[in-house]
């Protein structure tokens, strides 16, 4: 997500909490680096300038708050100034009964709308979805093939009428938490589109009207933001393609200057890929300081057993404890994904395509487990050199992976014995940078 600017500014944070001396000169030196960081990124460059004197002032200016130095400062008033220009505070959803999506073409709108569904079935919710996209070719039936994987239910008017399409869709779903209404993307400079959405408006008389915007659209959202909340009224932004650009921030910013409250981040392809937009779990991420709280909701939703990872973290787990989180892992995703969740990890510098090869061997470990008998899961000692032979027969792999399975078990077994379990990880370092931040660990 926002790989560049991430990058970018996590090296940033690394720059300020390695360097020898932090003095006036070197927070100028700082700030200059800042703003070209965010202006790369496509944030605003009024929003930037402004951003960059409310840090000068503080750190400079301002007196520094007791029992901080003035590199725990910086730090601070970096992480906090980036969430206020990116939101402040989440928003939620919950509650509301008909929510209308709006945006330009090729958006994401019908795509967004069944992430929203399958979002509302995870709270316990029964969503709907009403299309009413007839303008775009196979729009209709691309909600109908998304809604049957979520077992969702889809109306559509056969006549492509979107005004009668809405009446009888409304009331054909009254009885459901929630209805996800899907428009036909439009600029919002479209006079024709415009009215038609504008009429809709009025027939829906929506709870929430969701602005779909592509992050990759950057200093162009804020215009077509202001545009479309003359036609319907915005209560709130859903950003799109978060995992495929550098530039979300203009996207991000724009919305914070027009007061367009983003709710949610599109950070991936499957319907599992939407998130609540959290300011202050965004920016962590984007520092390099990880989301633990991201993590385990997401460790909750693919089942991953807390005593089983508290075996795991103690360093006394079995091959087949091993291969269990293995599978309840990748159910989270993509490791990239998953690693940025980790506090600090993105500060560590890694080679290219190494996380994505390391999925791939994953792989092939998860066929190797269970190629071995329940004793050798469970006593990986017992497995000699020609246990190895049968083992690489029967997964299809070759023998030297097997090893190469053994000797990572053996050697991530130490490892965490050697970090003291989940104690050890609660001290040193991490800790003393998340409460930098006041984050708990």
């Amino acid at each position: 997500m926002l790989d560049s600017l991430g990058k970018n500014l996590s090296n940033l944070i690394k720059k300020i909490i390695t360097s020898t001396s932090i003095d006036k000169n070197a927070v100028e030196e700082i700030l200059k680096e800042l703003k070209k960081i965010l202006l790369q990124a496509d944030v605003d460059l009024k929003l930037t300038n402004e951003l960059i004197e409310k840090i000068r002032k503080k750190c400079l200016v301002e007196k520094i708050p007791p029992g901080l130095t003035l590199r725990e400062h910086i730090l601070k008033v970096v992480y906090e100034e980036l969430v206020n220009l990116l939101g402040k505070e989440p928003a939620s959803l919950i509650g509301k009964k008909k929510i209308m999506l709006i945006g330009l073409y090729g958006s994401g709108k019908t795509t967004s709308a069944a992430k929203l569904a399958r979002y509302f079935q995870k709270q316990g919710l029964k969503p709907a979805l009403l299309a009413l996209d007839y303008h775009r070719p196979a729009a209709v039936e691309q909600l109908v093939q998304l809604g049957k994987q979520i077992n969702v239910p889809v109306y559509f008017d056969k006549n492509n009428d979107p005004y009668k399409g809405a009446k009888e869709g409304l009331e054909k779903f009254k009885n459901y938490d929630c209805i996800l209404i899907d428009t036909a993307g439009r600029s919002a400079l479209d006079k024709e589109l415009a009215r038609e959405l504008k009429k809709l408006g009025e027939i829906i008389k929506p709870d929430e009207v969701l602005l779909t915007i592509p992050a990759d659209i950057g200093k162009v959202a804020g215009p077509q933001a202001k545009e479309f909340n003359k036609l319907v009224g915005i209560t709130g932004v859903i950003v799109t393609k978060m995992d495929g650009t550098a530039k979300g921030g203009g996207a991000l910013s724009a919305c914070a200057a027009t007061k367009a409250k983003v709710k949610f981040i599109g950070v991936g392809e499957r319907l599992e890929d939407l998130e609540v937009y959290n300011p202050e779990r965004f920016v962590s991420r984007l520092l390099g300081l990880g989301d633990l709280q991201t993590l385990l909701e997401k460790a909750k939703e693919a089942e991953l057993k807390p005593e089983k990872v508290e075996k795991i973290v103690e360093g006394k787990f079995t091959l087949k404890d091993f291969y269990e989180q293995l599978e309840a892992l990748s159910k989270m995703g993509p490791l990239q994904k998953i690693a940025n969740l980790i506090p600090g990890f993105g500060m560590v510098k890694l080679p290219d395509n190494l996380l994505e090869k390391q999925e791939e061997k994953l792989k092939h470990f998860k066929y190797i487990i269970q190629s071995m008998t329940p004793e050798e899961r469970e006593n990986p000692s017992i497995i000699n050199a020609s246990r190895i032979r049968r083992i690489a027969r029967g997964s299809g792999r070759p023998e030297s992976e097997v090893r190469e399975l053994l000797d990572q078990y053996n050697k991530m077994r130490k490892l965490m014995k050697s970090l003291g379990g989940l104690k050890g990880l609660q001290r040193g370092a991490l800790k003393q940078l998340a409460k930098q931040f006041g984050f708990k660990i």
